[in-house]
């Protein structure tokens, strides 16, 4: 099995460094370039769009495990990639050019709703009623996928939060099952994928993911973590995205508490503020993933205890505490004060 895992992953990887770096190569000859602004944590100009080879490689990928796994559902397997493959056209047309927010939105409902349709069970587990719990899913994904693109704004962040979603749930599956299932194998899939492409966007970064990487990548990741929850282990779908989950969220509700209009850009994430604070691109992400990693095995060891016990509980508390530690360690400034003007 350990062969069949690394065989995947290099594959994985070794596919998306070079297909990227293509990519790369094609969108710097067209001038398809993320210019720096006012609203930038980057200082370059720098090709964005590098999503197409990610993407390409990890769909790719994801059909492949669904065909040749055992027990996998065979529509589940065929219409998660595809609505993944709609947002990331509608996404890169808006990489492009510009969409209006309806457009994007309507993609987005329409794809967490076929996707909701084959989960394999209640996301809320029966706390909800069913139709309760399928329009408490869809909304939720659909933040999970706009809040997984507003958090790739630095270099490096998203491949490392990737990964640490990913991983996880290839641990779960090796911690708890005889054979892993599809699900555990996609985890494995973007891993790599997304350690193929940090090549590419270790800081300083060449290349971006751009909306055509991240807004399909969060559905994935985000119906991996629905999948995990609807199999009974929702402490582990909350605790291994946390960090996105809590730096997105907090400042969406500190900006709406300020009336500020919350669909245009800004620099107000806590990542931002680190980078804004003296932190390098390299040392924010690095925090990031070594928090991600105490999340990983919180959120392993929460699906070797038995359902309602008190200790997966306090493992969520746990987890909170360390991503609390991580944005007030993100919010400290490090600038010395004679720099100040």
């Amino acid at each position: 099995m350990i062969w069949i895992l690394v065989i995947i992953a290099v594959a994985v990887a070794l596919t998306t460094t070079g297909l990227v770096w293509f990519v790369r190569g094609q969108l710097l000859r067209h001038e398809i370039l993320d210019r720096p602004n006012d609203r930038s944590s980057h200082v370059v100009p720098t090709p964005r769009g590098g999503g197409l080879g990610v993407i390409a490689v990890l769909l790719s990928a994801w059909l492949i495990i669904g065909l040749v796994v055992p027990g996998s559902d065979p529509v589940a397997n065929w219409l998660i990639p595809l609505a993944a493959l709609a947002l990331a056209w509608v996404s890169w047309i808006d990489d492009l050019r510009s969409l209006s927010a309806l457009p994007r939105l309507g993609m987005q409902f329409a794809a967490a709703i076929l996707g909701v349709m084959v989960l394999p069970g209640l996301v809320f587990q029966g706390l909800l009623p069913p139709w309760l719990d399928a329009a408490v899913t869809v909304i939720g994904w659909i933040w999970f996928v706009n809040l997984f693109n507003f958090m790739d704004g630095i270099d490096g962040i998203s491949g490392i939060e990737s990964m640490g979603i990913g991983a996880g749930i290839l641990t779960i599956g090796l911690l708890t099952t005889d054979s892993l299932s599809a699900m555990h194998l996609h985890g494995l899939a973007i891993t790599a994928a997304a350690l193929g492409f940090l090549v590419w966007n270790w800081p300083p970064a060449k290349i971006f993911l751009g909306d055509i990487g991240s807004v399909p990548l969060g559905y994935l990741l985000g119906w991996l973590l629905l999948a995990l929850a609807a199999h009974g282990q929702w402490e582990a779908a909350v605790i291994l995205p946390l960090y996105y989950l809590a730096d997105a969220t907090l400042t969406l509700l500190r900006r709406l508490q300020r009336g500020e209009k919350i669909w245009l850009a800004h620099r107000e994430h806590y990542y931002q503020k680190a980078v804004q604070n003296g932190r390098s691109h390299g040392q924010v992400s690095m925090a990031v993933g070594l928090v991600n990693l105490l999340l990983i095995l919180l959120a392993a060891g929460t699906t070797m205890l038995a359902a309602g016990s008190i200790w997966r509980f306090a493992a969520l508390a746990v987890a909170a505490l360390l991503v609390l530690a991580l944005l007030v360690w993100m919010k400290r400034t490090t600038i010395p004060a004679n720099r100040h003007p």
